[in-house]
């Protein structure tokens, strides 16, 4: 008996790019061709609403998912965890050059971080297309993965051990069938969406109608530690918390485009801007500077990182007909007990230190 097969989901490019659509269209219809996993497309992931089609579909997946999109994997993940649609990180071998020189110490979560909520016993994978240029490369990850999810089935079989009911053994290969009285699946993400039609086709389009540009940023809960930094320093009321005291993204709209400055102030670079061209406040998993600790902006003048949240943050007060602050609101306590007597060869002198020749 064959198990339910696994759920790719293109989130399309921005941009209306000759050779950005041809790689979606050409992974899609190859995967359409081989018919081994379900296959669906939906706009730039960053840009859906709660209530977009797209984002109700990937909301009604209930099992393993691989979502394709242009931007970084750590991006897209939080973007698709606020929206309720979580998972355990499944790992993919396709990565960037860039992905490939980060130290996997590196990626591991934070000591003190809160975690994601009520996560469910399913892997999403989420796969950057700027990896690759050519749609073999995807296809080859996307088979291993599907492969990968297969053995996993064969191996719960053999631990079932006995001769199960045919219902029962319906209920571990095919959650989604498991439904209540009002015919809605009651595994998964809990959300009430069903993850098919009738004749069990996922849809191949599901654009909803033209998308605006969204700007608004997205929490990493595997190194947000809750320090709550984020909600003393904006001051245009984006940030909230829930009730159980954790930090969230409350007014997304609220933010203004553009604009990265909180992103700055975090301790634990666990707040992403995804459509910014930073890598680090983008989403990469490098998360900045990692170790080394040259201070630049003080060997050559330009602003430290907390000084330019400040300068941007001014810029949209302004913008606003409000009065700028600079540095007297909303400035992290843990800035006041840097030494004050160092100079910049002490810190340049820690720096090289630090480094691992």
């Amino acid at each position: 008996m064959a198990g339910q097969r696994i759920t790719v989901v293109i989130s399309q490019a921005q941009s209306k790019n000759p050779q950005l659509r041809a790689l979606e269209e050409d992974i899609a219809t190859q995967l359409m061709l081989d018919g081994k996993v379900e296959v669906s497309l939906v706009p730039h992931l960053y840009d859906l609403t709660t209530d977009h089609p797209g984002m109700l579909f990937l909301k009604s997946v209930p099992g393993d998912l691989i979502v394709l999109s242009w931007l970084y994997p750590r991006a897209s993940r939080w973007i698709l965890d606020r929206n309720g649609i979580s998972g355990q990180e499944g790992k993919s071998e396709l990565k960037s050059e860039e992905e490939e020189e980060v130290d996997e110490e590196e990626l591991q979560p934070s000591a003190n971080a809160i975690g994601a909520r009520d996560v469910p016993n399913r892997k999403i994978y989420t796969i950057d297309l700027r990896a690759r240029d050519q749609a073999a490369d995807f296809l080859g990850e996307i088979q291993r993965i599907a492969n990968s999810a297969a053995v996993q089935t064969v191996e719960l079989l053999d631990w079932i051990g006995g001769t199960p009911r045919p219902d029962q053994m319906q209920q571990y290969l095919n959650p989604q069938k498991n439904e209540n009285g009002n015919g809605q699946p009651v595994n998964g993400n809990g959300n009430g969406h069903s993850p098919a039609d009738s004749n069990g086709h996922r849809p191949i389009d599901l654009e909803g109608g033209p998308v605006k540009r969204r700007w608004y940023p997205v929490i990493d809960y595997s190194r947000c530690t809750n320090c709550m930094e984020c909600i003393d320093f904006c001051l245009f009321g984006v940030y909230g918390v829930d009730g159980a005291e954790r930090i969230l993204v409350e007014q997304q709209d609220n933010c203004k485009k553009g604009c990265p400055a909180c992103s700055r102030v975090c301790p634990e670079n666990a707040i992403i801007f995804p459509g910014h061209k930073t890598p680090a406040i983008a989403g990469s998993e490098e998360g900045g500077i990692g170790n080394l600790k040259i201070d630049l902006s003080k060997l050559f003048g330009a602003p430290s990182a907390m000084e330019l949240a400040a300068q941007e943050r001014d810029t949209e007060l302004v913008a606003d007909g409000r009065d700028a602050v600079g540095m007297t609101v909303g400035i992290p306590k843990r800035q006041d007990s840097q030494p004050q007597k160092r100079d910049q060869l002490d810190d340049l002198i820690d720096g090289l230190d630090d480094l691992d020749f």
